[in-house]
């Protein structure tokens, strides 16, 4: 290890968090924050600057010294979905930054109204089919994960789901609980506690494996779907040309403090699974979801508004 990675961080280091205080991204964030802190004897600070999807805060540290003392929690809608987009990003994902390690993994559940007569994905399928156009899906907003997630479901399997764009997904899955709506595929956190009640009923999960955060339910892809795949993954980055001992320094300590049995409890409460991982592994991670939401977006004809 060099000189420069060993007197590594010989001051404050701020973690952008790109959202608003409160919420899974933030709690990532702090998480991490409160490791690094403890692990490598300087001060990790959360400085949160929502905006834009995440492009505000992702903007701020693509464009800071490439020094390790600014780093981002990057996320979907900043690294993989806006890019797709919107062809004025002020920044290149893969240009302007330097992956350290993922962090976290959440994975989509897939479910309807329970008035609705079909119990499974391959039953979900055959009735949308014959019935095109009838159901209609809410999502968090037009580019949103959950928007995306669906119109790759439908490309998938060949149905046709009406989208129904709402300013977030609280309003979306308030309206798929009374009815109004009656598929939803959302994150985790935000479905399972109503699956549980029986407000609404499970149908598959959007992981490519079972996830271990709900593992008696099926994946959608071995419950009828191949391919398929949803989940929002946090990770952390810092700007392009930070020096590589620095990233590799930081990655380790970040996948140690992840496979911390308390760490790893802490999250999955918020429907997080931590994960950690070589910033090899991560850069493939967000090189594969751009190439996936470029393939939905030309295929659904996606634009913003």
């Amino acid at each position: 290890m060099g000189a420069f990675a060993q007197t590594y961080p010989a001051k404050t280091v701020r973690l952008v968090v790109p959202f608003a205080p409160g919420g899974g991204t933030d709690l990532v964030g702090r998480t991490i924050a409160t490791g690094l802190t403890a692990s490598l004897g300087q001060t990790f600070v959360v400085e949160n600057r929502g905006g834009a999807g995440g492009v505000i805060g992702a903007d701020l540290v693509a464009k800071s010294p490439a020094d390790g003392y600014t780093l981002v929690l990057g996320s979907p809608g900043s690294l993989t979905i806006n890019p797709n987009l919107n062809p004025k990003m002020p920044y290149d994902t893969l240009r302007d930054f330097a992956p350290i390690s993922l962090a976290t993994m959440s994975p989509f559940l897939l479910a309807v109204h329970p008035s609705l007569p079909v119990k499974n994905v391959k039953e979900l399928i055959a009735f949308a089919r014959a019935h095109p156009g009838r159901l209609n899906y809410g999502s968090g907003g037009t580019g949103s994960v959950s928007h995306l997630s669906t119109e790759y479901f439908k490309a998938l399997t060949q149905t046709d789901l009406v989208h129904v764009p709402y300013k977030g997904s609280s309003l979306s899955l308030t309206d798929t609980i009374a009815g109004h709506l009656q598929v939803m595929l959302d994150n985790l956190p935000v479905i399972q506690p109503h699956t549980r009640s029986g407000k609404l009923r499970l149908l598959g999960v959007g992981s490519t494996t079972r996830s271990a955060l709900i593992p008696q339910a099926a994946t959608i892809a071995e419950a009828g779907v191949p391919g398929f795949e949803a989940t929002t993954a946090f990770g952390v980055l810092a700007p392009a040309r930070t020096p590589l001992e620095i990233v590799n320094r930081l990655s380790q300590e970040i996948q140690r403090i992840l496979q911390s049995a308390e760490i790893k409890e802490r999250l999955a409460h918020q429907g997080l699974e931590a994960v950690g991982s070589t910033p090899q592994q991560y850069d493939a991670h967000i090189r594969a979801e751009l190439a996936k939401y470029a393939r939905i977006v030309k295929s659904a004809g996606i634009k913003l508004e």
